[in-house]
């Protein structure tokens, strides 16, 4: 059973929505969102990414930077470019971008289910990213990014939820990447009773993206038990803001890897041992992989595909992904790379930024790029059914959700 509730949100004007709302606060690096909040200073991004707020020669450690993120909140909210709802809602969340759409559901997403593992992972968490989300939550005591979580759609939900996507937007833009942003409000408690039943019937919900999101709110809540003997079951720190989608509507893009040397390799000893597990073909053309275990590779200023020899391919849901094979067959026995989570001669770019991103970073930092085959949504969840975890950067989820349309405060 998911267990859902609705919630008074705080959500922009819709004359200011495109202005204020931002992209996630792990998709940009600080220097990127600095450059945003210099031309843009109503950007959620200086709730989300709030070092922006001080000068790069004097970033101070976190606590200071989740204080500035609580100051700039209350200050938004002051200033009218966050607006609590009256009443409690539910929000349906419209997003098209290149001939793509998806609709989802906006709530406040029960942690017992979490905690019960109701809602399932296909990721490990890092302890010091834990620790700034639960700080940042702590601090400005507030959901300010959701979490993205899917459901094993069995057909019912567009029949379910195609009535309330004809309403008016009460907030529609799009953004500058082209993305287009719908919300519609549902108050009334006949259509949020019936969102909940239909929830109630769903046995199992997925984190698509936002582990980190989803384990801080966990122990913000264990926390606020602890320290408290009359904890209340019904208090909002029960709860975390999540976006919900149909399996079915979500788009995953591939997740490309970049690496800055050959492990000491010259060309031709490179090629010898490629050739063992794949076969190798010159391209000439940008090809983009187009089947599982196919992989393009940018080097020396030239295509090739490489193709995984059929009597290898795994049939284990992790084994068996793409970036698995990448990483066991080429990036750890050939050039090195053990642990890609913390080793610094790999770097990955997200598949919405094309092939041509690989030649540059190849002309700029990078010998040798890898562009990969899409995880499919089938692959996340089959992983998280069986209790294991991807490998790290396998998922590049388009189009991104947007931060700072909808925020869930405590108090």
């Amino acid at each position: 059973m998911a267990k859902i509730i609705p919630f008074r949100g705080f959500l922009p004007p819709l004359k200011l929505a495109k202005e204020i709302s931002s992209e996630p606060y792990d998709v940009l690096s600080s220097d990127e969102a600095r450059k945003i909040v210099l031309k843009n200073k109503k950007s959620f991004l200086r709730i989300i990414k709030a070092e922006v707020d001080f000068p790069i020669s004097k970033i101070p450690k976190n606590k200071s930077i989740h204080n500035k993120a609580a100051e700039n909140l209350n200050k938004f909210i002051q200033k009218g470019f966050l607006i609590e709802d009256d009443k409690e809602c539910f929000y349906i969340y419209k997003i098209s971008k290149g001939g793509h759409s998806q609709t989802g559901l906006i709530a406040a997403v029960s942690i017992k289910e979490y905690d019960n593992q109701k809602i399932k992972k296909h990721e490990f968490t890092r302890p010091e990213k834990e620790d700034d989300r639960t700080l940042h939550i702590n601090t400005t005591k507030a959901n300010t990014g959701p979490v993205f979580l899917v459901f094993k759609n069995d057909g019912n939900f567009q029949n379910q939820f195609s009535k309330y996507s004809q309403r008016p937007s009460d907030i529609y833009f799009e953004a500058s990447d082209g993305s287009i942003h719908s919300l519609i409000k549902i108050q009334d408690k006949t259509n949020i009773d019936s969102i909940k039943r239909y929830f109630q019937s769903i046995d199992n919900l997925y984190i698509a993206d936002g582990h980190h999101r989803a384990a801080s709110a966990s122990r913000v809540h264990k926390n606020h038990i602890k320290a408290n003997q009359n904890y209340d079951c019904k208090t909002a720190y029960n709860y975390f803001l999540a976006t919900i989608f149909p399996h079915d509507e979500v788009q995953i893009l591939g997740y490309n890897r970049l690496v800055k040397d050959l492990n000491g390799l010259n060309k031709e000893r490179f090629f010898i041992k490629i050739k063992n597990d794949f076969i190798l073909k010159k391209s000439s053309k940008k090809i983009i992989p187009y089947s599982k275990g196919v992989f393009s590779m940018y080097f020396d200023k030239e295509w090739f595909t490489l193709k995984l020899r059929e009597n290898i391919i795994a049939d284990d849901p992790v084994l068996g992904l793409d970036a698995s094979i990448l990483q066991n067959y080429i990036l750890k026995p050939i050039l090195g790379i053990h642990d890609p989570r913390i080793n610094s001669r790999i770097d990955f770019v997200g598949g919405s930024r094309g092939l041509g991103e690989l030649e540059k970073r190849c002309k700029l930092d990078a010998k040798v790029a890898f562009a990969l085959y899409p995880v499919t949504i089938n692959d996340l969840m089959r992983v998280a059914d069986e209790d294991k975890v991807m490998p790290p950067k396998s998922t590049w989820f388009e189009p991104k959700l947007r931060s700072g349309l909808v925020v869930r405060k405590f108090d």
